[in-house]
């Protein structure tokens, strides 16, 4: 408990990403079709287009990854003020971030591209913060 109030800054970081990256890669799990469906739509222009199954199935399992780690950071910082897996899971998302940053640039999505600068930021005071 005494745990509590300890780096609300980092918690708060942490369940937010959590949430976001874990309901991303539940989401592509639970409905493959549809975002393979989707994301092919999406790169069917780009240097992407023959390997969006395998590059969907990497950024699903890089997600879930690092939600895992995130969640047991976060379990670790409320029990015992550990904070290792916490990092490495903030680490792992802004990686998953600059990837699917990448795919966005390289498929002509500026828009969605931007979007997750704003991400991409949380992620990275995450990783300053908890370093």
């Amino acid at each position: 408990m005494e745990n509590l109030f300890e780096h609300p800054a980092e918690k708060l970081i942490l369940l937010f990403l959590n949430a976001t990256f874990l309901q991303s890669g539940l989401d592509k799990v639970m409905d493959w079709k549809g975002n393979l469906s989707f994301i092919s739509g999406h790169f069917k222009s780009s240097p992407l287009k023959n390997s969006v199954p395998l590059l969907l199935g990497t950024i699903t399992i890089m997600e879930l990854l690092a939600a895992l780690l995130m969640g047991q950071g976060l379990f670790q910082m409320f029990n015992s003020g550990e904070d290792r897996f916490a990092l490495y899971g903030t680490m792992l998302a802004a990686l998953t971030l600059i990837f699917l940053l990448i795919g966005q640039r390289l498929a002509k999505d500026y828009a969605g591209a931007m979007t997750l600068a704003v991400y991409f930021i949380i992620a990275v005071f995450g990783v300053f913060l908890l370093s």
